[in-house]
């Protein structure tokens, strides 16, 4: 897509100027839409280049499916148009997400729990699970391995730093409800006090990743139950363990150091980040409003946070280094707007999340030897279409190039559809045609030269029980959470959906220490609302090394992956040649 350079001449051209600085041709001329000029099989071969690489940027868009993405392309540069961040990645595939029961059967539908764990540990577990096994026992995550080979590692969200997808990095808990130590019953035996590694506020500080950042700093003012710091907060313990704490966006611009003797704490708001954009939340038979929707701007935003990109930019200026270093950065709300219904908020999500990406793109190209890998934890339920029954929640948005566009929300959970993931950089080549999540784990570590085949110095506990591959209990209503995406608030809307899956508040009740145990009263924490329950358990990955080669060529390196790829894209001959004839008029 060309950049606007000389907006009065491409004007005369026929180009239109839609939000983004991005120009388009006129859809409708012949050939307007076509996104080809001529043959890629050489940009292709190209691109696929051998590695290892030195760096690795995860970014996950939390609930950033196929049609999250198309919706946001609508919307902010047209149907002709293409994302500057997310659609500019050369090698693209898809990638299943499903997680697993205890018994070890699919479970179409996962949680963020679940699939974070798939790449996070190149397993699959039960929903609800924070980089646990289908038993419970702990699992070494792909950040602390980096940590292991001396690299720098980094952890950034716009939810709180509890959520499941950062969780994931840096703890390991039965039950992803477990933020923090005053949730004795969520924690169960993962509480300091019962014997187990803390809550994940806490084990974020043991882990010591050189830089997290996001939302959830209510959550750090707990007391710690036991140990070293009983009776302290988990941030005064952070604060003595020489973490350097933040909490606005002039500090981290004034930041120069993220390193292992001054690791960086920024906690940016109390709960989940203020989305971008103002809540459109789509009203039943929403649709069929006289008028469609134009999205603003939200004025609840606090001018002291940082945004996803500007946190994205500087934890790579903070993390490079001659070692090298990964980084997982996630645009987490998403999901939170879809399952609110909150059709403007999802698509400012999503735009905020290609920004962020633009900053990895620009960082990897510059440098040369980052790998860039681009996709999901898991679909949602946005659909666009039209004509829905006026009975579901359903909204029309007029988009930038002046069109309307219908979404249509048929349920506040997930869906289990595959993921779209594209990569740049040095292995790029192994996402593309069908993977699983878990091969994830696998491109990340062998592109590190990981060895995730050390002896695990974790403690590994045989739990008291298998987990429950009952469902827990189920919200009522959908949720709709508020801008500041408190995970504690009552879910509300339509009271006839019910969101299957991640929790939306505090759960309460029994307690749940057993892995895949009922998490008791309604969901806890985030408002990410899982399809298929929040509680399932799992069967762990059957291959004794999940990081070895599996064949085919999503898992080829070198020659062989370039020789793949020339063959697999012959057809692109074929493509052009058509192309050819179309231009031509033939």
């Amino acid at each position: 897509m060309r950049k606007i350079a000389a907006p009065v001449a491409m004007a005369a051209a026929g180009f239109l100027f839609i939000g983004g600085g991005v120009a388009v041709a006129d859809i409708a001329d012949p050939f307007g839409a076509n996104r080809l000029t001529g043959d890629k099989t050489t940009q292709v071969i190209a691109e696929a280049k051998e590695g290892p690489a030195k760096n690795v940027i995860l970014l996950i868009g939390d609930g950033m499916g196929d049609q999250e993405i198309t919706q946001a392309r609508n919307y902010e540069v047209g149907a002709g148009g293409t994302l500057p961040g997310i659609d500019a990645l050369p090698l693209t595939g898809q990638m299943t997400t499903y997680s697993v029961t205890a018994e070890g059967d699919a479970d179409y539908v996962p949680d963020s729990a679940a699939t974070g764990t798939g790449w996070a540990t190149g397993q699959k577990t039960y929903d609800n699970a924070v980089s646990v096994d289908h038993q419970g026992n702990p699992l070494k995550s792909i950040l602390k391995y980096a940590k292991d080979k001396g690299l720098k590692t980094g952890n950034v969200t716009t939810s709180e730093v509890q959520d499941a997808t950062p969780a994931v990095l840096a703890a390991s808990v039965k039950q992803r409800a477990c933020y923090s130590p005053s949730r004795v019953e969520q924690c169960g035996d993962d509480a300091l006090d019962k014997g187990g590694a803390g809550s994940i506020s806490e084990q974020h500080i043991s882990t010591r990743a050189d830089l997290t950042m996001g939302g959830g700093a209510e959550y750090f003012d707990d007391e710690i139950l036991a140990g070293e710091y009983e009776g302290q907060t988990v941030l005064e313990s952070a604060e003595a363990e020489g973490f350097n704490v933040i909490n606005t966006a002039d500090e981290l611009e004034a930041l120069t150091v993220a390193d292992q003797e001054a690791p960086v704490l920024g906690l940016f708001e109390p709960k989940n980040m203020v989305r971008e954009w103002a809540e459109t939340v789509a009203p039943v038979g929403g649709y069929y409003a006289d008028d469609a929707v134009t999205c603003q701007p939200n004025p609840e935003v606090p001018s002291t946070s940082p945004d996803l990109a500007a946190m994205t930019s500087k934890s790579l200026e903070l993390l490079e280094n001659d070692k090298g270093f990964f980084l997982q950065v996630e645009g987490a709300s998403i999901d939170k707007a879809d399952h609110a219904r909150d059709a403007c908020g999802q698509i400012g999500e999503t735009i905020a999340f290609d920004k962020a990406v633009q900053e990895a793109l620009a960082f990897a190209e510059a440098d040369g030897e980052t790998l860039v890998i681009v996709t999901a934890d898991h679909s949602h339920n946005a659909q666009l279409t039209e004509g829905p029954d006026d009975n579901v929640p359903s909204i029309r948005l007029l988009t930038n190039e002046g069109s309307e566009m219908g979404i249509v929300y048929p349920s506040g959970g997930h869906s289990g559809t595959q993921i779209r993931v594209a990569a740049y950089g040095p292995g790029a080549a192994n996402v593309t045609g069908l993977i699983d999540q878990t091969d994830l784990f696998g491109i990340m570590s062998r592109g590190l030269q990981l060895d995730t085949d050390a002896p695990d110095d974790e403690p590994t506990t045989a739990p008291t029980e298998s987990p429950s591959s009952e469902p827990s209990e189920t919200p009522t209503g959908e949720p709709t959470e508020s801008p500041s995406g408190d995970p504690t608030e009552t879910p509300s809307g339509d009271p006839t959906e019910t969101p299957s899956g991640e929790p939306t508040e505090t759960p309460t009740g029994e307690p749940s220490g057993t892995p895949g145990g009922e998490p008791t009263g309604s969901p806890s924490t985030d408002g990410d609302g899982a399809g298929g329950g929040t509680d399932g358990g799992s069967g762990a990955d059957t291959d004794p090394a999940p990081n070895a080669p599996r064949g085919g060529l999503a898992e080829t390196g070198g020659p062989a992956a370039i020789a793949a790829i020339a063959a697999g894209i012959a057809l692109l001959g074929g493509s052009a040649a058509l192309w050819k004839q179309r231009r031509s008029g033939h």
